[in-house]
Order: structure tokens, then sequence, then C-alpha cells
């Protein structure tokens, strides 16, 4: 059976829609294997890892001022290496560019980041950059809060998918 996982950004003190989120993967998350938070928690990690039963790997945004919550983090997501970020220390509102080159110079070949509340999904240079969008107050067309769903298959082939809600 595929492995699921949540990724959320920007949710600001307000989980309403966090809960929704996870409750898509039973009442307390059960077939995740994984969320992560892309920072602007605003509010405590254990606020979050109290809904659900799979580990929570977060890092600290703009908003967040937890000496718990790294600014960048490195993960192993299937055969991949994921840089998370919130990306506002890299000027992600500007582009990925610096992003990408810390992925690389990290061997990871995703990035994850938050901060412009505007969900994407793009390949760039054997990278895949990413944004969940903000699950509390999205900014895109619409403003439909969303959050990313990143499948690993079996062999460890990886899915994306952006889920409006």
């Amino acid at each position: 059976m595929a492995d699921k996982i949540l990724v959320v950004s920007d949710s600001h003190g307000n989980n309403v829609n966090l809960h929704k989120a996870i409750s898509v993967f039973g009442p307390r998350g059960e077939q995740l294997s994984m969320l992560i938070h892309l920072g602007d928690i605003q509010g405590s990690l254990e606020s979050i890892q109290h809904f659900v039963d799979c580990p929570v790997v977060a890092v600290g945004g703009n908003g967040d001022f937890s000496p718990d919550l790294p600014g960048t983090k490195l993960i192993s997501i299937g055969k991949e290496k994921a840089l998370l970020t919130h990306g506002h220390r890299y000027g992600c509102k500007m582009g990925t560019e610096t992003m990408e080159e810390l992925a690389k110079a990290n061997g990871a070949s995703l990035v994850l980041f938050g901060h412009t509340h505007m969900p994407m999904i793009e390949d760039s240079e054997g990278i895949k950059v990413m944004n969940p969008g903000s699950i509390s107050f999205p900014r895109q067309a619409g403003h439909r809060p969303t959050y990313l769903v990143i499948t690993v298959e079996e062999d460890e082939h990886l899915e994306f998918a952006i889920v409006a809600m």
C-alpha cells in the first residue's frame, strides 16, 4: 500500500481547514505516514501534533518564533531527499532559484516551501519545486484553501497532487 504525506503551510493559527484536510485520511490521519508543515504555524507544534497519530515535521516561518522550528530541514521521502523551508529567507516571492541552488548543494531533488500562499508544482532543471499554498488564507484566484499530497508508491516512485478544499 502506498504511503501518503500531507503537506500544508501558512495556517496562521487557524486550524479548522487543517483538521478538515487531516480527516480526509481518517479522523486522526490514520492513513498518513507523515504530516509536513512548511511554516507560519503561529501556534505550537504540539497543537498540530495532537491532531494526528503520524510523525509531524515542521519548519518555522516568518510568523513563527519557536526555537524548536528550524528555518530549513532536509528529509527523505521515498528515495528522494527534500529541502523543507518556509521560503521567506530565500526570496521566494521573487523566484525559487536560491532554494533550488540550496537543494542541489545538499543533494536534494525536491524543494517544498510556503510563504506565498499560492500553490505550485514545477520542474526546474532536475529539481521539483512545490508549494502547497495556504491551508487557511489562500491568495490564488478563487481563494480556495489548498494542500499537497505526496504519494510514495511501493516502488518508491513519488506522485504529487495539489488539493483544493
